[in-house]
């Protein structure tokens, strides 16, 4: 039997108009991919590339330009009033900066039981404390807390209440942007864990959002590898670590440093040349051709569609797609 389909992206477009510009803002630009139940999808690129845009877009904080968002076969894009407030229910996000994300004049307490009495998910002043204290221990954390403040806390404890407070409407699907970039070190690997074990505790999808291909291959089970408002390599996660067939995914790949510090040591990886394009005004021809190290001259001409390389293995290059014996596409994507 066939998995069941949890998130369905189509086509997902958004422009943002530049006032006195003609050519608008293409922070994501024709971006399709699906997640099954219960499922990791990670995405991965550097600052700029639409990864943020798109979790905005996945839990409708943003309007998309066109393209289509289903959740369990439901339209969020197209979704309005109660609809819309169902289905926001059903995905949540976890925010990037733990301490931006939460009130500081509220207490963990307030936070958590706001979202409780706004949603009606308990009547009473008792069931409400019974649920915050049930949602501490859910993400670790114990009764103690309930009366501190974002600033009494550490970084790590403020993202497991940036965690509760998405769980305490009983979403089907965590996105989940950069929720460990602000963290150090040595909590992140913590707050690692305790994503893995909610989502198999709790049956939950992840959209996993992060510029770290690391983090993404650890928790992910498949990759979505965007630059310039597009997936240009898309892979189960142990496939991509092993054998990504495009440039850009290789380039972030060589960026993650190794455990070894004698490997380290001897290690240069190449820094990619150049900055990101403006994404109002992307190159003609494979947007990231400017900056890579295989170019060939059709790659300036020539727009590549994300085709299948292998299974389950789809790639917007045009010397991969040769390589795999691919015919070379170039209707483009979002177009």
């Amino acid at each position: 039997m066939s998995a069941e389909v949890m998130i369905e992206v189509e086509d997902l477009v958004k422009h943002y108009p530049v006032r006195g510009e003609q050519r608008p803002v293409q922070a994501v630009d024709g971006v399709s991919f699906s997640v099954e139940r219960g499922h990791t999808l990670g995405i991965v690129g550097e600052s700029g590339c639409g990864k943020s845009t798109t979790a905005r877009l996945l839990t409708r904080l943003e309007q998309p330009t066109s393209g289509r968002v289903l959740i369990g076969g439901d339209d969020v894009a197209a979704a309005s009033g109660r609809e819309l407030a169902a289905l926001r229910r059903r995905i949540q996000l976890v925010f990037q900066d733990p301490h931006s994300a939460l009130n500081p004049r509220m207490s963990v307490a307030d936070t958590l039981g706001e979202v409780l009495r706004v949603h009606r998910l308990a009547r009473t002043r008792a069931a409400v404390q019974a649920r915050v204290v049930e949602l501490l221990d859910l993400v670790g954390m114990t009764r103690t807390f309930l009366d501190r403040y974002p600033h009494e806390m550490s970084g790590g404890q403020r993202q497991r209440i940036g965690v509760a407070r998405a769980l305490a409407v009983e979403p089907e699907v965590l996105v989940l942007d950069e929720p460990l970039s602000a963290l150090d070190i040595s909590v992140q690997a913590e707050v690692m864990n305790l994503l893995v074990h909610l989502r198999d505790e709790l049956a939950l999808t992840y959209v996993f959002i992060s510029h770290d291909l690391s983090m993404v291959h650890y928790l992910a089970d498949e990759v979505a590898v965007m630059y310039l408002g597009r997936i240009v390599e898309l892979a189960p996660a142990d496939v991509l670590a092993g054998s990504s067939r495009h440039p850009y995914t290789a380039a972030l790949r060589d960026a993650v440093p190794v455990a070894d510090p004698s490997t380290e040591a001897g290690r240069l990886p190449a820094p990619l040349p150049g900055d990101v394009p403006d994404p109002a005004d992307p190159p003609q021809g494979c947007r990231f051709h400017p900056r890579c190290p295989i170019a060939e001259a059709a790659c300036a001409e020539t727009d590549p569609a994300l085709v299948r390389l292998a299974e389950r293995h789809l790639g917007a290059c045009l010397v991969a797609q040769r390589e795999a014996g691919v015919p070379p596409s170039g209707v483009g994507q979002g177009r």
